[in-house]
């Protein structure tokens, strides 16, 4: 029995949905954001801010539309990564715990799709399908 042509395209989308939405809040709301970071103890709040928009918006985005899918979903998976144990680590604390296992779990699920790649409906895959004038 074959996969169905459109799941990797929703899972991507399920993925993708939360770091768009992630980026946008952080937009939406600058100031919170970089206070939250400095209370992590993260330098440089400013440019941890920046880079968490453009990683969690752009590579959301990227990831979403199926675009440099395996190098989106890479940057991501090093993004989740790092923030679950740089701002999700007190396992004490059983919300944390809870927010560092779903940074694991989607961190897997990436690493799945870097595996994988973007599947049928993905603009990679229009790009490989596209002939090239000689």
């Amino acid at each position: 029995m074959s996969t169905p042509a459109y799941l990797p395209a929703l899972g991507r989308l399920l993925i993708a949905l939360i770091f768009v939405m992630s980026g946008l809040s952080k937009i939406a709301a600058p100031a919170n954001t970089m206070a939250y970071i400095q209370s992590a103890g993260a330098p440089f709040a400013p440019a941890a801010f920046a880079i968490a928009v453009l990683v969690e918006l752009g590579g959301g985005l990227a990831l979403l539309l199926g675009f440099q899918t395996r190098l989106a979903a890479t940057m991501l998976a090093i993004f989740t990564l790092a923030a679950a144990v740089l701002f999700h680590n007190n396992m004490a604390d059983q919300n944390q715990m809870i927010h560092f296992l779903k940074n694991i779990a989607i961190t897997g699920g990436l690493l799945q799709v870097v595996a994988s790649g973007a599947g049928a409906f993905s603009l990679d895959n229009r790009r490989k399908s596209v002939p090239v004038p000689a």
